[in-house]
């Protein structure tokens, strides 16, 4: 009767995180808020919980799971709309380093020493300090770079190039399945579709993936029939 009673519950509290998971919207962890992420934790922890307790009484848990979800939507509701919600609720931004000058301050704020700062640069791609016009630490905790004139790449701009506009490719078959509303979007029929199949000497159930081109063609790959047995990467 217990293994009963944990499975319904965790069937349960897998249901309701995906319909509070609906409910709060979907954030990448580099989104999430402190208070997001507390209120993640927790909600987890009671679905935990509640999938673990023998007592019959799933209603407390299910409650209180609404409770966090509900403080979260809100929280987000209120940083959307008022610029002061959103200051205390995520923070601010800080400049840790201007124009050959670091804010030492702003460091401490941050908990974050020099050799942080450089190690997260390094992994930013940038080993020459001196390269960089700013550096601010984001809301969210990540790093934001701003190197120098000098230093950024160089675009089309910059050579007086203009490039023609380009446009992604556009799945048409996905495991030998034509998706006939990518193809439609794509401006293209099944007339042209087995034209390109055919140049190829493949039949939809023959292909992988095949992607159309922003230049009218094709792009096919074959599905292996064996796998191969070497890595070359290892």
């Amino acid at each position: 009767m217990d293994l009963l009673n944990v499975t319904a519950a965790s069937i349960g509290s897998i249901i309701a995180l995906f319909l509070l998971t609906k409910l709060i919207g979907n954030k990448q962890m580099s989104q999430l808020n402190l208070f997001d992420y507390i209120n993640g934790i927790t909600i987890g922890s009671i679905a935990a919980e509640m999938a673990t307790s023998l007592e019959s009484d799933f209603l407390k848990p299910l409650l209180a799971m609404g409770i966090y979800a509900l403080a979260t939507v809100l929280s987000d509701l209120a940083s959307n709309r008022w610029l002061g919600a959103r200051r205390f609720l995520e923070g601010r931004s800080l400049i840790l380093y201007d124009n050959g000058k670091l804010y030492r301050n702003h460091l401490k704020r941050a908990r974050m020493d020099l050799s942080e700062l450089l190690t997260q640069c390094r992994t930013g791609g940038y080993y020459n300090l001196d390269s960089l016009q700013l550096i601010v630490m984001e809301a969210n905790g990540r790093l934001s770079f701003l190197p120098k004139p000098d230093a950024r790449p160089v675009t089309p701009a910059d050579l007086n190039m203009q490039p023609q506009p380009d446009s992604p490719q556009i799945p048409v078959i996905l495991d030998g399945k034509i998706l006939t509303g990518n193809l439609q979007d794509s401006g293209k029929d099944m007339q042209w579709l087995n034209h390109q199949l055919a140049m190829h000497h493949y039949t939809p159930k023959e292909v992988l993936l095949a992607l159309c081109n922003p230049d009218n063609t094709l792009s096919v790959y074959k599905k292996e029939g064996t796998n191969k047995h070497t890595d070359r990467f290892q």
